[in-house]
């Protein structure tokens, strides 16, 4: 049986937690979906979503936990959103705490502050998407092995490298289940 976990440190879970069990009922896949609070827990998932909230606090938090080692060294598949994002990159424009899982260096609150969040189709897999950003970041500029999925006006929101994806922007917000089905059939590959 699939596990995916979701991150619970911080950030909005509960949301991903219930997109994620529509997206595994969508495929007709049986899995369960966890909370991921410690170190033991993360250890049983074959792929973690990180979702939004404040990256610097859950950051620190993986690392406190020993989350970060699990991950790193059983090679988990993560799909980040927005602060997700952040949290798998090797560099961003602020000191914190990252993963280093995929090469490409972020911009923190690249679309604004708060106030300035917004709702805006984009394409990714060659597919219409609802994007919801809320104090989104982006990526600056990624290596050669990193895969570009989406960018808005010339701007990239959305990578992924192996097994490993990356989005600035909120797709547990919306109904659409396509982007947590790709995570998920992702982790079925061998």
């Amino acid at each position: 049986m699939l596990i995916i976990g979701v991150l619970d440190l911080q950030g909005a879970v509960s949301e991903h937690i219930d997109i994620t069990k529509k997206a595994l009922n969508t495929l007709n896949i049986k899995g369960k979906v966890i909370n991921v609070r410690s170190s033991e827990e993360a250890s049983n998932c074959d792929g973690i979503i990180i979702a939004g909230g404040e990256s610097t606090v859950i950051g620190k938090l993986i690392y406190q936990t020993g989350i970060k080692d699990v991950i790193l060294d059983n090679s988990i598949p993560i799909f980040g959103t927005c602060a997700g994002m952040i949290l798998l990159s090797k560099k961003t424009d602020y000191d914190q705490p990252l993963l280093n899982i995929i090469d490409m260096e972020v911009s923190r609150n690249s679309f604004g502050r708060q106030r300035e969040s917004f709702e805006k189709e984009v394409t990714i897999f060659d597919k219409k998407y609802p994007g919801v950003f809320i104090r989104a970041p982006s990526v600056k500029n990624v290596e050669d092995n990193v895969k570009i999925l989406s960018k808005l006006d010339e701007t990239i929101i959305a990578v992924k490298q192996g097994k490993n994806m990356a989005l600035s922007f909120h797709p547990e917000l919306t109904d659409n289940t396509f982007l947590h089905e790709r995570f998920i059939l992702d982790l079925l590959e061998k």
